[in-house]
């Protein structure tokens, strides 16, 4: 990976890290739907001018079914979920959950998308999935004031981008990523639209809010879909496996330098195992096999 592909991937990182820096302090005060209502319409008014040629708006017509299932599956739900798990989990926490995502990519193939898994990716979803056993013991309360519904929306995400990211590679494999990246943000606009003016906070929102919500439009959305899209032709699937394992790396030292979250024995016991099967199972760390010699 050359100097320049590497700085853009500790910029991803960063961008993707600060979204949840973002959405722990956005949401108290404009609600999870309308906070990703925000996100995702200044994110589309962003991101549309790039298909202004013809054969992109053509591209756009002529899928816009699998287009609506990929908005919805990739940024209206997740988005949603993860912005209601920060209401009652730390940033960093919710960061490595989502790490998760990987896992339900590979089984969600297996089950729906005919995709096989190796032996290498069944030990690294174990352990990954030991991880987040690991990070959730403890905090499954669903009664008033526990984290249960909080980790289970977390969770649920990364089950909506484990099926998008499929379905995806599926049937959308033949569209620039520019199309894919700006018509998912714009149809999650439009499917959050009507919720977000119902649901709009009474009371006024503070600057700070507006702010956070702004940077995670602009930066963590747009920009960061456009670096994304860079690195991915640049550097190829590799950095874009890499910058799973670096989010929730940037998003935990963001929470901490930022929001005063603190880093428990058990938090760095299920990120190392989390983050360990995930680089296993996507093969960003590869298992070396034993040689027999023969007498």
């Amino acid at each position: 990976m050359s100097p320049a592909d590497t700085a853009r991937l500790l910029l991803l990182s960063s961008l993707w890290g600060f979204s949840f820096i973002f959405m722990r302090v956005a949401v108290p005060e404009f609600g999870p739907v309308s906070l990703i209502g925000v996100r995702m319409g200044l994110g589309a008014l962003l991101l549309l001018p790039l298909l202004a040629s013809r054969e992109h708006l053509r591209l756009l017509r002529a899928n816009a079914r699998p287009l609506v299932i990929l908005g919805l599956a990739t940024a209206a739900l997740p988005y949603s979920l993860l912005a209601f798990a920060t209401v009652g989990l730390e940033a960093g926490f919710t960061s490595l959950i989502n790490a998760a995502t990987p896992i339900a990519t590979a089984l969600i193939g297996m089950a729906f998308f005919a995709t096989p898994i190796l032996r290498a990716q069944i030990i690294g979803l174990t352990l990954a999935l030991a991880g987040v056993g690991v990070l959730s013991f403890g905090r499954l309360d669903f009664e008033a004031g526990g984290d249960g519904w909080f980790i289970l929306a977390a969770l649920a995400a990364t089950v909506c981008y484990g099926f998008g990211g499929n379905y995806s590679r599926t049937h959308l494999a033949h569209l620039p990523s520019r199309v894919l990246a700006a018509g998912s943000c714009a149809v999650a606009a439009l499917a959050l639209l009507v919720p977000s003016i119902l649901l709009w906070p009474a009371a006024p929102v503070s600057p700070l809010a507006w702010g956070s919500a702004l940077g995670l439009a602009a930066l963590s959305t747009a920009a960061a879909l456009l670096l994304y899209f860079s690195l991915l032709s640049s550097a190829g699937a590799t950095a874009t496996l890499t910058v799973t394992m670096l989010v929730p790396v940037s998003a935990l030292a963001w929470g901490v330098l930022l929001l005063g979250e603190t880093l428990s024995v058990q938090v760095i016991a299920g990120m190392i195992a989390t983050l360990l099967g995930t680089a296993i199972a996507t093969g960003v760390l590869r298992l070396r096999r034993r040689r027999t010699l023969s007498s």
